[in-house]
């Protein structure tokens, strides 16, 4: 929104939200109304082309938006190195609006516009008037337009909207000029048009993408080239310095007016010399459900920005969502998904080409745990300090928690780091003080027993509803509080600790107003509607300090990170040198108290 929003300043569809599609309806009806009744071949072809082109610029859009954050990702080639964060999200959350906006024009043109109706596949004379108008009065008018919108008047009523993100990302400009000179003149054609529209999509995300990718040999090969197409950083510079380099994609007026940035030509060498960032911890993660690869950080942003839900219309792209398995399976390795910095540590999030699902398949266990160890290798070749394992504890049964990594590579730089011991005191100072007495159900992890020797200690007692899990647990307890440990199947407690495999009966079990506590990566489906509250699953608040944070951790809140992530974070921030995997655990006390002063806060309960 603008500091002073002015007349138009919002779309007049924004309340329909995800209906405004529906805009378009009436139109894309009426076109096949055409083909039932007259035929293909005697409908208007450009007519009914519209809407592909409409889809086909949205995957064009969609497509750059992708690159530039697995870019940004990565590090490389990166012009500012600044970071995105959620406000800068939702700003730009309408980039399609522009989409329809233009699909509404064509339709109402293709209907009453004088040449609109019948446009032939190609005409030449009709590409040639496009392209000399583009570069005539369409960066002419532009730049004077863009140059009016700077002046403070103008600037804080319509344009500061477009300037609040520093760090570009892609967004639509239409200009319409060329298309409606051909129309009136009787040179336009359906391709010409076309590409018109690919080319001001391409070079308009181009300029937003916030990477470099225009090799130089380019401009050697043709130096007077520079004046007839802007590059990534040339465009960039507008957004940092605001009074300079005005021109739409072609440079020649900035050269003309005396506007172009001196530093054009040095940030351009620079960005392309930029390599990939050094990276001192390295989360390892992978996809959960079917649906999630639309939700990682670079799909789309809109899904990334919130907390993962799964909805109907996503399951409706189930042969995409299937197709996109397969071929991050092909893939088989694993990829770059997230960076973030805090103070001097960076971080990155690597994507395991596997799903939750996969976990539970026999034939996919040695695969999984090789990939699992080729990117621990990866990240110790990179430099990573320490490698966060993640979602990927859930392969303990594979690795023993990690320790058949450290046995194979005795050697390894990079400690790792399963987040036991704060995801353990997460959980147990999510327990409301007083309570006395706590009930723990589901499967039994790691975490779990460290979270029952925790309560123990502190005189909590501590009620297994599984008899196999009692005795297992039972003489890992010290003697001094083992009596804290109890057996029971009629536990009153109204505190229930929860792991996975919790099922619907047990939940049904617990008593009216019980708290539910999870202690796994996976929260429990929330069955309980009588006063009964679920927690979040062990996570924290990230401070401030912590840059870059523009997506959700899959089901987590806004800003708010699981525990087992946040734990190689510290463990880089504070240097420690020892492993925490296989039966070693750090002090929980130690750890949570380096949370704490970091500026990591507890998650406010409901």
């Amino acid at each position: 929104m603008a500091t002073n929003p002015g007349l138009f300043t919002e779309w007049p569809w924004k309340k329909l939200g995800s209906f405004k599609y529906m805009l378009l309806a009436p139109w894309v009806a009426h076109g096949w109304y055409e083909v039932a009744t007259k035929g293909w071949r005697n409908a208007d072809l450009g007519y009914l082309a519209i809407l592909p082109s409409l889809i086909l610029r949205v995957l064009h859009n969609q497509a750059w938006i992708t690159a530039s954050r697995l870019q940004n990702a990565r590090g490389r080639r990166q012009i500012v190195r600044r970071g995105i964060e959620f406000d800068q999200v939702d700003r730009e959350r309408n980039w399609d609006d522009q989409i329809i906006l233009s699909g509404i024009l064509l339709y109402l043109g293709a209907l009453y516009m004088p040449g609109g109706q019948y446009l032939p596949l190609w005409r030449a004379d009709g590409a040639v008037l496009i392209a000399l108008l583009h570069a005539g009065p369409v960066e002419f008018l532009y730049y004077w337009f863009h140059r009016a919108l700077h002046h403070h008047f103008l600037y804080t009523r319509y344009h500061s909207h477009h300037h609040a993100s520093i760090v570009t990302e892609p967004i639509t400009l239409l200009f319409s000029i060329p298309l409606i000179a051909c129309a009136l003149t009787g040179t336009a054609s359906i391709i010409a048009f076309e590409v018109y529209v690919i080319y001001i999509d391409l070079m308009n995300n181009m300029g937003h993408c916030n990477f470099e990718l225009v090799p130089n040999w380019l401009f050697k090969w043709f130096p007077p080239l520079k004046y007839l197409m802007y590059t990534p950083s040339y465009h960039s510079l507008h957004h940092t310095q605001f009074r300079t380099n005005y021109s739409l994609f072609m440079p020649f007026y900035d050269y003309i007016y005396n506007t172009m940035d001196k530093s054009s030509d040095t940030l351009y060498d620079n960005s392309l010399k930029n390599k990939e960032e050094e990276v001192d911890v390295v989360h390892l993660t992978h996809l959960t459900s079917l649906q999630s690869i639309y939700h990682v950080r670079p799909g789309f942003a809109e899904f990334a920005s919130k907390p993962y839900v799964s909805k109907w219309y996503m399951r409706m792209m189930w042969p995409f969502s299937w197709l996109s398995m397969v071929l991050t399976w092909a893939y088989g390795s694993s990829f770059i998904v997230e960076r973030n910095v805090m103070k001097k540590i960076r971080m990155q999030s690597w994507a395991i080409t596997r799903y939750s699902f996969h976990y539970g398949l026999d034939w996919e266990k040695e695969a999984i745990n090789d990939l699992i160890e080729k990117a621990i290798c990866e990240a110790d070749k990179s430099g990573a300090k320490v490698v966060s394992l993640g979602l990927l504890n859930q392969a303990n049964t594979l690795n023993k928690s990690g320790d058949l990594y450290l046995l194979k590579y005795p050697k390894l730089r990079a400690r790792l780091v399963d987040g036991t011991s704060l995801a353990a005191a997460v959980v147990v100072n999510s327990i409301p003080q007083g309570t006395d007495q706590v009930i723990i159900a589901g499967n039994i992890s790691k975490v779990a027993r460290v979270v029952a020797q925790a309560l123990c200690k502190n005189n909590v007692k501590v009620i297994m509803t599984n008899k196999q899990d009692y005795h297992l647990l039972k003489p890992e307890m010290p003697e001094t509080v083992a009596d804290n440990l109890l057996f029971s199947k009629t536990g009153t407690a109204k505190v229930w600790l929860t792991g996975d495999g919790l099922d619907a009966a047990q939940q049904f079990r617990a008593q009216k107003g019980t708290q539910f506590i999870p202690y796994s990566q996976f929260p429990p489906r929330m069955l309980r509607k009588d006063s009964c509250s679920y927690s979040t699953t062990p996570a924290m608040i990230v401070p401030k300090t912590l840059q870059n944070v523009h997506s959700c951790e899959n089901w987590l809140p806004r800003r708010v990170m699981s525990a087992w992530r946040i734990a190689g974070i510290l463990h880089a921030l504070e240097g420690w040198t020892e492993h925490e995997c296989g039966d070693k655990v750090l002090d929980m006390e130690k750890v949570w108290s380096a949370a704490i002063m970091h500026g990591f806060c507890p998650v406010a309960q409901d």
